[in-house]
């Protein structure tokens, strides 16, 4: 395993990992299951998504599934990212996973990050306020606090989902 000597998972080999679609594909259906997960099964999910059908074409599943035996799980399980039983072909999330399922969420492949999401909540929320003191029609209907409290309340409960949905943070560290 390539830890630095704090024990964490170096940027470049994070960033390495990153760069494959395919471990990608397996780290975020790792993040989403609930228990570990058959070789068998992410080559035919990863086989799905790369070809947009379900169930995928039998030659892509079988080539997804090689390349994961062969390549990409061994060295996910190498870096403490992935435990990856031969035997029983069952894949789980290992020490390292959260530091790499940070990476991809700061900077996701599409669509809007959280800190991009709670930055947009932040000005619109502004944006309410200073609409509602000014007196705006339709907006000074609500008085600026209420807007305030709306908005605050919604970061809130997106905080709050987001924590108890994702399998690395500190909650569910915690719990297990």
């Amino acid at each position: 395993m390539a830890d630095d000597s704090d024990g964490t998972l170096p940027e470049a080999d994070i960033h390495d990992v990153l760069r494959n679609d395919r471990r990608r594909m397996v780290i975020e259906l790792l993040g989403d299951a609930d228990e570990p997960v058959t070789a068998r099964e992410l080559s035919e999910a990863v086989a799905a998504r790369e070809t947009g059908e379900d169930p995928p074409p039998r030659d892509v599943r079988q080539s997804v599934y090689i390349s994961l035996q062969q390549t990409h799980l061994p060295k996910l399980s190498d870096l403490g990212i992935v435990e990856y039983d031969e035997q029983t072909k069952e894949v789980r999330p290992a020490e390292h996973a959260p530091a790499v399922g940070v990476y991809m969420e700061v900077v996701p492949k599409y669509g809007l990050s959280y800190a991009e999401f709670c930055g947009s909540l932040g000005v619109l929320g502004a944006l309410l306020v200073a609409a509602a003191e000014v007196g705006v029609p339709v907006v000074s209907e609500v008085s600026a606090s209420a807007w305030a409290v709306a908005v605050f309340g919604v970061l809130v409960a997106s905080a709050v989902y987001r924590t108890y949905s994702r399998r690395s943070t500190l909650v569910h560290r915690l719990r297990n």
